[in-house]
């Protein structure tokens, strides 16, 4: 549990806004990105924006929703778009014109996508931050709270907690500078290297391991790589990761149980209000739900008991 009680000490010494360590002129820009090719977007998507909303700070944060198709006329978009006017926009990504300046432009590569959206979605997201610098947020996170306190370094997320030798780093959650020297060393490695596999993390995980390895032995001090249970509390054993959230509490692998039991004041590893998981669910700053879109949160679950009805709270102005 030592990684989740680190994670409840960054930002603890400001006003919950990280602003003594992001305070900027202008707007943060958070980017995400949504296929309509695949799946509709639709109420389970709409947890995302929901997370953002209602963890983010606003006015100084501004959500991007980037799609290969005109999301505008999507009745959940529409109403956040008139909720949010000044935090929330929905673009139709232009990768030629994204690539732009960078070592990949005019390049045959840029054509490529998969099934899964990994490919065009790894992709998009250097690119975007490139020209618009921020945080990047897959679609299938849910935020927890402000990732402000996170704004002083660019960064890539650890995979999991196993240190695999190959894919050890994540890009789920990520924060560049716009024209980020990083990132152009990037373009130069997926320009100078074989087409991606369709499918593979060629330009995600595979990546940025490329780079933070080339970096360090140039001896550039790389980027910086936050531990797995920032966003990824799902990805270590059993005995030390997050409870299923498509499961009803207690019937997942683990040791978390639906209630308190044992002696008072012990640290039981519960589900319940208030418990342990709400605790560690206020100190982590997202849940990577690694896709999964055809399952359903159970009814009075984890999730929606500590996470989904708290969105609704704050978003309603009951919290």
């Amino acid at each position: 549990m030592d990684c989740y009680a680190f994670a409840g000490i960054v930002g603890s010494g400001d006003d919950g806004n990280g602003e003594d360590v992001a305070t900027q002129a202008q707007q943060t820009f958070y980017h995400t990105y949504w296929r309509t090719d695949l799946i509709p977007f639709g109420p389970r998507q709409e947890y995302m924006l929901k997370s953002f909303f209602a963890t983010q700070p606003l006015p100084d944060s501004h959500l991007i929703l980037w799609s290969n198709g005109d999301l505008r006329t999507n009745a959940i978009i529409q109403r956040y778009l008139r909720q949010f006017p000044d935090s929330f926009s929905v673009k139709m990504m232009e990768i030629s014109q994204l690539a732009m300046g960078t070592a990949l432009e005019g390049s045959d590569k840029l054509n490529t996508n998969d099934k899964k959206a990994w490919v065009d979605g790894d992709l998009l997201r250097l690119l975007v931050l490139w020209n618009f610098g921020g945080v990047w947020v897959d679609m299938d996170s849910l935020l927890t709270r402000s990732l402000r306190p996170l704004l002083e370094h660019e960064f890539v997320t650890q995979w999991d907690c196993y240190n695999k030798p190959y894919g050890p780093l994540n890009g789920a959650l990520m924060h560049f500078h716009a024209h980020s020297a990083y990132l152009c060393e990037a373009f130069h490695i997926m320009d100078s290297s074989p087409p991606p596999r369709p499918g593979s993390t060629d330009w995600g995980s595979i990546l940025y391991t490329k780079l933070w390895r080339r970096l360090v032995r140039a001896g550039v001090p790389p980027f910086k790589v936050l531990p797995w249970c920032f966003s990824d509390g799902r990805s270590c054993r059993i005995d030390n990761r997050l409870p299923d959230p498509f499961k009803k509490d207690g019937e997942g692998q683990g040791r978390w149980i639906p209630q308190r039991s044992g002696k008072q004041g012990e640290r039981v590893m519960s589900t319940e209000d208030g418990g342990l998981l709400d605790e560690i669910l206020r100190k982590v700053f997202s849940v990577h739900l690694h896709n999964q879109w055809e399952k359903d949160f159970p009814q009075d679950g984890w999730v929606e008991r500590l996470l989904l009805r708290k969105y609704d709270r704050v978003l309603e102005g009951d919290d």
